[in-house]
Order: structure tokens, then sequence, then C-alpha cells
């Protein structure tokens, strides 16, 4: 569908959900990613004029991503938590408006990008003073969504209920399932699962958990935090995974000394999580959650790899991606190296 096209589709099927002519005044593509489409619309009625966000799938997923309609339930929880994120708008659940399913969120101010985040001067003030506090302190509040406080059944289950018992046995699990699904052996992979069977830590308590809380997912501008976006892979999970997850490597872009996404320190970030929380943070099952982290992306990476590969969903993207898969194997056994070490 050109963007014409998909222009008149909105118009139609808003003015007539919202029982009044709408306008697409504006309408242009954002840049996404290998497995969403994003559009950026100026909405004109006779009421209001609101500048939105179309999000809808472009094609495959990354491991469990949430369906639309799941990823704006949780955006809905996440946001009357008190998060910082994009007030959600309008849910289209039936594929047939636009050929997929669909929601409308705020349109926000600022940027999303990894240099621009942890090296653009205009951020410096900002980056020295409140960037980690303001993330820490919002991922405090998104992970008070517990499966106690969300009423919607459906969802619950959708976001994967589990226990603090059960939940890194089956986290593990699945990802040996993935893994066993890939067409190339990974023996580095076997050699992470297997020590992290050996390693697992308690968990505290099962709340929401972003599932990609990162350096690439914020959206920030000279004034602070615009917004927290992408919920696509938000589940029930262990909360020190979210913080592991914005301590890897890989999202720090370079600034590798700034080990909290490239532009913060571990012991700050832990200070103001734990400020907000009340919960202590426990360094080890930041670690632990760090080597799981890598592992999930070394093989979501390789699957990205295999969608070009086998012909399904060619794209320089997607082969791109798939070249990282070495680079988290080789950090995940770093990791372990350094614990057993310090042992």
């Amino acid at each position: 569908m050109d963007i014409k096209e998909l222009q008149e589709k909105v118009e139609t099927h808003l003015s007539c959900v919202w029982k009044e002519p709408v306008k697409v005044s504006e309408i242009f593509h954002l840049s996404g990613g290998a497995c969403q489409d994003n559009y950026a619309l100026e909405l004109v009625s006779n009421s209001t004029k609101k500048s939105v966000v179309l999000r809808t799938d472009k094609g495959g997923s990354l491991l469990s991503s949430l369906s639309k309609r799941d990823e704006y339930k949780v955006a809905e929880l996440v946001f009357k938590a008190g998060v910082k994120t994009p007030t959600p708008v309008y849910l289209e659940e039936e594929s047939s408006v636009i050929g997929s399913p669909f929601f409308l969120m705020e349109k926000i101010a600022g940027k999303a990008t990894g240099r621009y985040i942890t090296k653009d001067k205009e951020l410096d003030l900002y980056r020295k003073t409140k960037m980690v506090s303001d993330l820490a302190s919002n991922l405090a509040k998104l992970h008070t969504v517990t499966p106690e406080s969300v009423n919607d059944e459906d969802l619950k289950l959708k976001l994967k209920l589990v226990t603090v018992q059960n939940y890194i046995t089956l986290a593990i699990s699945d990802l040996r399932k993935s893994l066993d699904e890939l067409p190339e052996a990974h023996p580095a992979i076997e050699l992470c699962l297997n020590w992290m069977e050996l390693q697992a830590p308690n968990i505290d308590k099962i709340v929401l958990v972003h599932g990609d809380y990162r350096t690439g997912n914020f959206m920030m501008n000279p004034d602070g935090l615009q917004g927290i976006l992408d919920f696509e892979f938000a589940h029930w999970g262990d909360r020190h995974e979210d913080i592991a997850w914005l301590c890897m490597r890989d999202w720090r872009f370079g600034r590798l000394n700034k080990e909290v996404g490239g532009f913060g320190d571990r012991i700050d970030f832990y200070k103001e999580y734990e400020a907000t929380s009340g919960i202590k943070v426990d360094p080890f099952k930041v670690t632990f959650w760090e080597i799981m982290g890598n592992i999930r992306w070394a093989i979501g990476s390789a699957q990205q790899a295999e969608r070009h590969l086998s012909g399904k969903d060619k794209g320089i993207e997607l082969a791109s991606i798939g070249r990282r898969t070495a680079e988290m194997e080789w950090e995940a056994i770093r990791l372990i190296e350094e614990i057993d070490n310090a042992v």
C-alpha cells in the first residue's frame, strides 16, 4: 500500500469511528525497524487537531513480540502507572482497514538514535544531570505494574503468566527451543545456557518487564526525556532483566566506559532506581540477566539472518543484524568468566 492510499483509508476509517470528518493533513514514514512500520500523521477534525504516530506490523517478528492489541494495552497500563510515554489514542484490531492491525499514539518531540543520546553536544547538560535519574525512576514506575494489578485476564495470559519459582527455568527452556530451530549449531550459546541453569538466582517478585529498555527506545531532547517507546516485547518477569538489558555492551554505542546505555554509570542508576522503587538492586542478578540478554539477542540476530538467508524475507538490514550473533556470544562468555574469576 502506498502512502496516499494509506492516508485515504485512515481518513475514511477514523471519520466513521469518531463520527465526524477527519482529514490527514500531513503524513510521512518514520524510521521503523525489521518488524515495525511507523507513520507520523497530522489529524484534523471539527473538534481538534492531533499529531499522532500510526504503528503497525511490517512483516515477521522477533522472538515473542506482542500483537498490536496487546502492545497498545500494555502502553495504556504503563501510561496509567505514571511512566513518561506517549498517550495512547486509538486501537484498531481489524486487519481489513489497512492490511494489518494498528494503533495511534501521541506524537512526541525528540530523537531516539543511539549516537544522539550518547554523544550529541546539545544533550551534554541533561546527560550530566538528569538522564540517568529520569530513566531509572521511570523504569521503577513501570515495574509497579504486576499481574495482581491487571484486570484484563486475556492480557495477563498474553504477557505469559509465570511464578518466581519457574520463570528462569521457562526463559532458558524457551531459548533452547529457539536455538534448536536454527539450522546451524551454536556451541557457545549452549555453554552459556548450561551455566545459567546452574547459576540461576532467586526472583523477588514478578513484575511487568519492558523487554527492550535500551538506548534507541527513549525519545529525548535538551529539555529531557520526552517518552519511553516500544512495548512489543513486554512480559511478566524479573525487574533486574530490564536493568541488565539497558547495561548490555551492544547498547552503549561505542561509549563502553558508560555501562548504562552509553551515558551513565551503574552505581548512579542503581541508586536512583532504589530511591523510587524502595527495592535494592542485586548486582549479581543484573549480570546474570545481562548474560541472558546477550544470549537472547544472539539467538534473535541469528533468527533475523535466517529470514534473509532462507529467502523468506530478504533484506540487507536482516543480513547485517545476523553478524551480531558472534559478538553477543563473545560478550556472554566474557561476563561468565568475569563472574567465575571473582569467586
